[in-house]
């Protein structure tokens, strides 16, 4: 198989023209079509010479791939499934809004994280996706001139397929790239250390921690990695970094009914954020297949986001989108999944 053009940087390019004996400026060139412009054919890179095209198409591919599925949501929210390794899928999230259109993107085919809540982790981990493979959720997209906003929290542990995800949101930010602004493109981590230091060095892009609860034996049942990376250790660190103007620290809270929704709770919270400039995201959750966890009632949760605002920690309540359509990450996947299974 060749090699793909998509996912590579401006550097692995002049590489690749270096290789193919092409002169330095190439580089620039092939970058600017493969992230500026839409095109699905090396031979479309008009101003290349056409030794250079016939080149590039006897030893590269250009590694684009159109979605194979799209749901659309009564309330605008579309999911698109994308093909992946091996006859495997990944799903991707497009969340209109009034002011701004946001994409969710997956980093990984499945996870290997066993997040109690979480539809991705029941499938298992089946791989790491590309860097070409997480941009082609948005490059393919047929919404992407829309795009102002991107998260990573669709499938997988981001930090889990660091040195990609890292190399994807270069080539976002990267004039010679995308060019958006990092302050549009929020990642989100269950608290992987090591990578979450990486991340805050080597990027200018926010940080979401998936915490959904204060207290350690709660995460533990909750999320395994607590077992590995306590929060007052993801937390401490955190504390250790000076952040830059305009950069945000969020923390992910999903509203457990009985298990994590109490004002035991937000005193926790307020104990542990304290010195943290921060906001906290609450999540409704709606049930997922096998597992025995219930979503916190309207009025339990309107009084936790007022009990936090008041203690001064910027508290807001994400709305529901997509429920008509399963938009909770892993839903479409595993379906289709199951039903590949079947036929085979």
């Amino acid at each position: 198989m060749k090699d793909k053009l998509f996912g590579m940087t401006l550097q692995q390019l002049k590489a690749v023209a270096k290789q193919l004996g092409l002169p330095g400026f190439v580089a620039t060139q092939i970058a600017d079509w493969l992230y500026k412009k839409q095109i699905t054919s090396i031979e479309q890179m008009s101003n290349l010479s056409l030794k250079a095209r016939n080149l590039l198409s006897e030893n590269y591919d250009l590694g684009l791939e159109a979605p194979i599925k799209e749901q659309v949501s009564k309330d605008g929210t579309k999911k698109y499934l994308y093909p992946a390794k091996a006859g495997k899928f990944i799903e991707t999230a497009f969340i209109p809004d009034e002011h701004r259109a946001t994409l969710c993107v997956s980093s990984q085919v499945g996870c290997k994280m066993g997040c109690l809540f979480c539809m991705t982790g029941k499938q298992g981990f089946q791989g790491h996706l590309s860097v070409g493979e997480i941009l082609n959720q948005l490059h393919s997209l047929p919404e992407r001139e829309q795009i102002t906003n991107m998260v990573y929290m669709g499938m997988g542990e981001p930090f889990d397929n660091l040195e990609n995800v890292l190399t994807s949101l270069e080539i976002l930010t990267s004039p010679w790239g995308y060019a958006m602004s990092s302050k549009r493109i929020t990642v989100s981590s269950i608290g992987i250390i090591p990578g979450m230091k990486e991340f805050l060095h080597r990027s200018g892009c926010h940080l979401a921690i998936s915490l959904h609860t204060p207290f350690d034996d709660e995460r533990k049942q909750l999320m395994p990695i607590q077992n590995v990376y306590p929060i007052k250790d993801v937390l401490a660190e955190i504390r250790t970094y000076p952040l830059e103007p305009q950069r945000r620290i969020s923390f992910e809270y999903i509203m457990f009914k009985g298990v994590n929704d109490t004002p035991r709770h937000v005193r926790e919270l307020i104990r542990i954020l304290s010195g943290i400039e921060c906001r906290i995201n609450l999540i409704r959750f709606h049930p997922i297949p096998g597992t025995p966890l219930e979503g916190s009632d309207e009025a339990t949760i309107a009084q936790f986001n007022q009990a936090l605002n008041q203690k001064g920690i910027i508290t807001t309540t994400r709305a529901s989108r997509g429920l008509d359509i399963y938009a909770a990450c892993g839903m479409l996947s595993t379906k289709e999944l199951v039903k590949k299974d079947e036929v085979d």
